[in-house]
């Protein structure tokens, strides 16, 4: 495999901070109309179990911190050690065997990112008895828990854990398995028995080791549930193999890893496979250390995040879209909070959404401004069911939308679709299947076994396909107008949030079977509140039926046509949504995501206003 010292000049003279990156060598050809883009750059070995890891870590370094967390009244670290968590994972491992748990029988643990549920995790992994980790979200901010209730039912759980038993009380009222065992950290839920965190820490190993011993990289180590879905809710199956394979696409794309541990703050949910399978898989297979985030990307969270990151200087740093556009911000007058995010930064990823050129600019920018050099945005393509990573761009192409050639040990298969082409992965990094789900997974696979993403890429050079792929937007989400004109929603919906910023959150692209496309935003009302100058009492509908706010979405409407080339990019009429998306109604993923599909059909009746123009809410192109 090719390295390489990237430092190649950005703009004029800025240089761009030197990070050991990995080449893969490509093999592109075309066979019956279908491309077949290949990393043939080997994969090295890598360990049967993802736990192998945290004991050859809890040998080499046994001090060193693994994962760290802030107490609740904001004080010092808790640290726990290498040494300290595989011991906690051997006594955990011990007592779920000692309850029955299996595959058959897993753990669901419904908290958020914390100490005890990274503790459970690996030692349920360590025992061979896989978990399955749910957004909080479902339990927390939904007032319906149907779609909780199916992912239960789905796994037939022998244990579910959760942080606080207030907290979480209603959820678990509502959906408590009667053959479960309930363990909570803290609190109590009335009317149901409980075993305290704690005691499973004071369980003494037996026959864990031997458990330990069997498992292979076909043990399931977890169940990731598909964000985002208006049906049933699919358990993609993780196996220990996935997990170790696609760490060691990951080091072998980034070598530097292997040069220094990376240290990562972060604060992304461990039920998505970003966070929880990616981000902890970095700091575990490496060797680093991982300080929990309690902060989040909304006005109220953020400030915690900035706290951390004026203490914590990470390697690398992970975060999605509006969590670098409001760390940008913060920099332009917390000279102490730039200072050390960029003393040792090598690289920044973006999950769950592709960062706008917009966005990256600014990012650039505030590099360049504290450093002199600009640190390197990697560009990438993965998803839950190819745990995740699967493209990443470390060439010399940088730019938003370019996701990069194919991991080592990756292979990918480009198929027609209408005038797009549908990626397909194969790989040792790839699931399975779906939990429980046969008819889904004689759908979701072809004739070879690659898995069909859904997902269109284009060749970013048509003349050398070597060079990789940009994102081209989701099949499913594509349609054609009445006209038979085909309008590619991806590329289109992109254009939009980068031009809408930073007054849009996300935008929803309409006119399926209709004459004209048109618009469905969610807006981010505080910024939409200042533009209205009406103050924080104005009610949202107040505020976007302001002039100063309808104003600006008339000339977005101008900047977005001025170089539409035709219908299929020609955006006639727009409508700003006082109504935020649902969790319960699933317009949202746990992850922040809009689900385009989710909108339409529950918004059917606002759409039908959007076309018929009555509606003084509704702005159409001059």
């Amino acid at each position: 495999m090719n390295q390489s010292l990237i430092a190649e000049q950005s703009s004029g003279t800025t240089k761009r901070r030197p990070v050991r990156l990995g080449n893969p060598e490509i093999s592109a050809y075309q066979v019956d109309g279908l491309w077949h883009v290949d990393a043939i750059t080997p994969l090295d070995p890598f360990p049967s179990r993802f736990t192998d890891r945290l004991e050859s870590g809890a040998a080499a370094h046994p001090e060193r911190t693994l994962v760290a967390r802030r107490p609740a009244d904001g004080g010092d670290w808790i640290r726990l050690s290498y040494a300290d968590v595989l011991r906690r994972a051997r006594s955990i491992g011990q007592a779920l065997l000692d309850r029955g748990l299996s595959a058959e029988r897993p753990l669901v643990i419904l908290s958020g990112n914390d100490l005890e549920h990274f503790q459970l995790a690996l030692g349920a992994m360590y025992a061979g008895i896989p978990y399955a980790p749910v957004s909080p979200s479902y339990c927390l901010v939904a007032t319906d828990f149907t779609k909780l209730e199916e992912m239960l039912a789905k796994l037939t759980p022998g244990a579910l854990y959760a942080s606080d038993g207030a907290a979480f009380s209603r959820a678990i009222a509502a959906v408590m398995p009667a053959d479960a065992e309930l363990i909570l950290g803290a609190g109590e839920v009335a009317g149901h028995q409980s075993t305290s965190f704690q005691s499973l820490l004071e369980v003494t190993p037996s026959s864990v080791e031997a458990a330990h011993a069997g498992v292979g990289v076909d043990t399931v180590a977890k169940f990731l549930f598909t964000s985002g879905s208006i049906k049933k809710p699919k358990a993609v199956t993780t196996t220990h193999g996935m997990l170790c394979s696609n760490q060691q696409m990951l080091l072998q794309t980034f070598p530097f890893m292997g040069d220094e541990p990376p240290v990562l703050l972060d604060w992304l949910p461990w039920n998505h496979t970003f966070g929880g399978s990616h981000n902890v898989g970095i700091v575990l297979y490496n060797g680093g250390t991982l300080y929990l985030d309690d902060g989040k990307p909304t006005p109220r969270d953020f400030a915690t995040t900035l706290r951390n990151l004026r203490e914590i200087a990470p390697t690398m740093y992970f975060n999605i879209p509006k969590g670098f556009e409001m760390l940008t911000d913060a920099m332009k007058t917390d000279a102490k909070l730039s200072a050390n995010f960029f003393s040792r930064v090598k690289l920044f990823l973006c999950a769950g959404a592709g960062l706008s050129q917009a966005a990256w600019d600014r990012l650039d920018n505030a590099a360049i401004a504290e450093t002199g050099e600009s640190v390197r945005i990697i560009t990438g393509l993965g998803m839950t069911e190819t745990s995740p990573s699967c493209t990443f761009g470390t060439g010399s192409i940088i730019k938003a939308g370019y996701v990069g050639v194919p991991a080592p040990g990756c292979k990918v298969k480009l198929v027609p679709f209408g005038d797009k082409l549908e990626a397909r992965f194969h790989g040792p990094h790839v699931m399975p299947g779906y939990w429980r789900a046969p008819d889904l997974n004689a759908a979701v696979f072809d004739e070879d076994g690659y898995y069909c993403t859904g997902d269109a890429l284009r060749f970013v050079d048509p003349e050398r396909p070597e060079l990789g792929f940009m994102f081209d937007g989701r099949i499913a989400e594509d349609f054609k107008l009445s006209t038979g004109t085909f309008v590619s929603v991806g590329p289109l919906r992109a254009k939009v949030i980068s031009a809408a910023a930073p007054y849009v959150l996300d935008a929803v692209v309409t006119g399926i079977d209709r004459s004209a496309i048109g618009l469905l935003l969610f807006p981010r009302m505080e910024h939409c509140t200042a533009l209205s100058e009406l103050g924080a009492d104005a009610s949202a509908a107040e505020v976007l039926a302001s002039a100063p706010v309808r104003a600006w979405f008339e000339r977005l409407l101008k900047v977005l046509n001025q170089d539409a080339s035709g219908s299929s990019m020609r955006i006639d009429r727009l409508m700003l949504l006082p109504e935020p998306p649902s969790v319960d109604h699933r317009e949202m993923t746990d992850k922040g995501s809009i689900n385009q599909s989710a909108v339409l059909t529950r918004r059917a009746a606002v759409v039908e206003a959007l076309y018929e123009g009555t509606d003084p809410q509704v702005i159409i192109a001059a």
